[in-house]
C-alpha cells in the first residue's frame, strides 16, 4: 500500500498541491482528474520522490528510497529512455536492474504497437515514443505503475485498443494510477477516480460507487468542479451585445 499524508507542495508563495492524504491499495485502477496546472504531475513525481515536499509518502510502510523505487514505475510525456538506444538495448538493460522485468509482455507490446526494437528511439514518432515509454513502465515487474497523459499522439483507435489490452495483461496485485483528461474514454474500466483542483484534492470516489447511484463519472466531475454548462452560450451573448 502506498499511504500519503498530508503531502503539500509549494513552489515560491503558490502551493502545488495542498495538505493531500490517501491510501493507494494494491490492484486499484485510478484515473487521476484534473485541469491543467491541477497537480496531477507534481502529485506523482512526489510519490516517486523527484520532488522535495512537506508530509510523506511511505510504501508499505517504508519511505520511498533506493531500496524499493523499483516497485514502482513512471511512464510521462517528458520521457524516460535514452534517445539513443534501441529497445531492444532498454529491454537488456532493464532485465539488468530490475530483476522482475516482464520480457513476455516487452515483447507482446512491442509486437500489439508494431514497433521495430532495433531502431534508436530517436526516429520514432512522438506517438510511437509515448508508447514506448508506456511499454516500458508496464515491463519492469513494479507494484505500482504510474502513467502521466501516457496517450498523447495517439489516435483514438490505439488508445481504445490499449486500455482494452490493460484489462488482459494487468495481475491482481498490479495498480495503475493513469492522469489523464479523456474521461469519457476510461470511465468504462477505472475503479476509482481522483480529482485535484489548484493542488487540492476535490474528490475520491469509487467508480462502483457512483454506478450504483446512478452518477457517470463526467457528471460526477461536473459537480465537483461546479462546471457552468451555459458558459459558452453566455459568453457568446455578451459578445452579440
Amino acid at each position: 500500500m502506498i499511504e500519503i499524508k498530508n503531502l503539500s507542495k509549494k513552489y515560491g508563495k503558490k502551493y502545488a498541491l495542498a495538505d493531500i492524504s490517501l491510501q493507494i491499495q494494491q490492484g486499484e485502477i485510478i484515473g487521476l482528474f484534473g485541469e491543467n496546472g491541477a497537480g496531477k504531475t507534481t502529485f506523482m513525481k512526489s510519490i516517486l520522490g523527484f520532488h522535495r515536499f512537506q508530509g510523506s509518502v511511505t510504501l508499505d510502510g517504508m519511505p520511498i528510497s533506493t531500496e524499493n523505487i523499483g516497485r514502482i514505475s513512471f511512464a510521462t510525456v517528458e520521457h524516460s529512455f535514452f534517445p539513443n538506444l534501441t529497445p531492444r538495448s532498454h529491454m537488456e538493460f532493464y532485465q539488468m536492474l530490475f530483476p522482475s522485468f516482464r520480457k513476455k509482455r516487452f515483447t507482446a507490446l512491442m509486437n500489439f504497437f508494431e514497433l521495430r526494437d532495433n531502431v534508436p528511439l530517436r526516429h520514432f514518432s512522438t506517438g510511437q515514443q509515448n508508447q514506448f515509454e508506456v511499454i516500458l513502465a508496464l515491463s519492469q515487474g513494479a507494484d505500482y505503475i504510474l502513467m502521466d497523459e501516457p496517450f498523447s499522439g495517439n489516435d483514438v483507435f490505439n488508445r481504445k485498443d490499449f486500455y482494452k489490452v490493460l484489462l488482459g495483461i494487468l495481475e491482481p496485485s498490479e495498480t495503475v494510477i493513469l492522469s489523464t483528461h479523456l474521461l469519457e474514454e476510461v470511465d468504462s474500466f477505472i475503479s476509482r477516480a481522483l480529482l485535484l483542483h489548484q493542488g487540492r484534492l476535490i474528490g475520491d470516489r469509487e467508480t462502483e460507487e457512483l454506478e450504483d447511484e446512478g452518477i457517470s463519472l463526467m457528471d460526477f466531475v461536473r459537480k465537483a468542479y461546479d462546471y457552468r454548462q451555459d458558459r459558452v452560450s453566455q459568453m457568446i451573448s455578451e459578445l452579440e451585445n
